[in-house]
């Protein structure tokens, strides 16, 4: 988590700036900091809460109105709700530009401003998906996903292999793209949205389906996967050169952690009952469930895994307590506080001005996403094909649900252009087909589930 003495202390680093005059300059700043904070709040709750209706009217998806109302407030249209991510400075924010005329802030302040409230909206949006995917633990029947287990491995192996493979040959041999840029890109189709799927499936009351328990599973995997995937072509940019030891670390820590996790679920569920018990304030059951998905989330950071796989393991072990309705009912409120901010956030971040063939820059790589696209989607939906052993099932919801890249697709992108493996026209193509993938799969996996399948199920019980 960041903090403004940190990031003042960087700031001294690189300007040369005396560090306690950098703090005070922080201290002075923050009731400014605050606002902008609140007003990016407000900006992004509106927009949720509007977009969610309105996609519920026209019968799609709410989690599909939240991104697309993130789109409008974000880079593409208003620019209410910008990052520092892809070059934005303060000037570029219509909230920015209003505080400083509040507070007839100089240039270097409004920007230092605008990193740190960025900042704190960005970890708000992270506790979000945490939150998100423990409260989908808690949804998930740990008997039915042990039940569809391996047929959820092979989907996500698979779900891995082809788009990969098919991406990584595809752009070397069509497009004549160097090996090391090839392989990144072929990294960025291997992971699913975890987050967006599984919002998607609560909200059309399938998430406890034999469908969605063999989709959240595999994503799960896949997010794994995709992680090793990513440390594998990361090591190779770097140094041309595969760090096997690394690799082989991050697949056992990830095996570790998430059967483990399950294994001893059952001792702690009697611990924490226990505890629960003895417990006689306010939020004695709210509280102590949080703590233990946090501590399981920063262990899944401190493995160099995912924090949300460690608040999807904690979901999983507290399902099978005896409190686990109570805590369902609690979750919900803190839930429809943060996660929303997680998928506007999603939204805003989707700068659609990389479709615009009129930008030079964009076309080879519009040519490039056409062609990424195509292996992102056949290489996931095929998926549904390959399980095995469950009877009537619903093959291509399965592969739909295995689409969206989301976040986890920006991430690649980001290291990849970082590290200087991918140029500017192969950043833009994989930014399109995440962007594309992510809000052609809602409404789809609607689709494939049929009409008739409205929300049973809401997403905290």
């Amino acid at each position: 988590m960041f903090s403004i003495n940190a990031i003042a202390s960087t700031i001294s680093q690189i300007s040369n700036i005396p560090h306690p005059f950098l703090a005070t300059v922080a201290s002075e700043n923050a009731p400014i900091i605050l606002s902008g904070v609140l007003l990016t709040l407000i900006v992004i709750y509106l927009a949720s809460k509007l977009g969610s209706e309105v996609a519920k009217r026209l019968d799609l998806p709410p989690v599909l109105g939240e991104l697309v109302a993130g789109v409008i407030v974000g880079v593409t249209a208003l620019r209410l709700v910008i990052f520092p991510e892809g070059e934005f400075t303060a000037s570029d924010s219509l909230i920015m530009s209003v505080l400083q005329y509040l507070n007839q802030l100089n240039p270097e302040s409004v920007n230092r401003i605008f990193e740190t409230q960025s900042e704190v909206v960005s970890v708000l949006s992270e506790l979000g998906v945490i939150i998100l995917l423990f409260e989908i633990g808690l949804e998930s029947d740990v008997r039915q996903l042990k039940e569809v287990g391996i047929q959820a491995f092979v989907v996500a192996f698979i779900g891995v292999i082809a788009p990969f493979a098919g991406g990584t040959i595809g752009l070397m041999y069509f497009f004549h793209v160097a090996t090391i840029p090839a392989i990144f890109a072929g990294a960025a189709l291997t992971a699913t949205s975890i987050g967006i799927t599984s919002k998607v499936l609560a909200e059309i009351g399938q998430l406890k389906s034999k469908e969605g328990q063999i989709i959240v599973g595999a994503a799960v995997i896949d997010d794994v996967l995709g992680i090793i995937v990513l440390a594998v072509v990361a090591s190779l940019a770097k140094t041309g050169e595969v760090d096997i030891t690394n690799v082989f670390i991050l697949l056992v820590s990830a095996i570790a952690f998430l059967f483990g996790s399950i294994l001893l679920g059952g001792i702690f569920n009697k611990a924490f009952v226990g505890l629960v018990s003895k417990l006689k304030t306010r939020g004695n059951i709210v509280i102590p469930a949080f703590i233990f998905a946090y501590i399981m989330a920063f262990i899944g950071n401190a493995i160099h895994l995912e924090g949300i796989l460690g608040a999807f393991a904690a979901g999983l072990v507290l399902d099978e307590t005896d409190a686990r309705n109570e805590l369902d009912d609690l979750i919900k409120p803190v839930a429809d506080l943060l996660v929303p901010i997680f998928f506007v956030t999603v939204g805003a971040k989707a700068d659609l001005s990389v479709l615009n063939p009129m930008i030079s820059e964009n076309r080879s790589g519009l040519l490039i996403a056409a062609f990424l696209l195509v292996v992102a989607i056949v290489g996931k939906v095929i998926t549904g094909w390959v399980v095995f052993g469950v009877p009537d099932v619903n093959r291509l919801a399965i592969g739909i649900g295995m689409v969206p890249r989301g976040e986890v697709g920006l991430v690649f992108a980001g290291i990849g252009t970082a590290s200087g493996a991918i140029n500017k026209p192969l950043e833009v193509a994989i930014i399109i087909m995440v962007i594309l993938t992510t809000f052609l799969a809602p409404p789809f996996l609607r689709i494939a589930f049929g009409k008739n399948q409205e929300a049973e199920v809401p997403i905290s019980g």
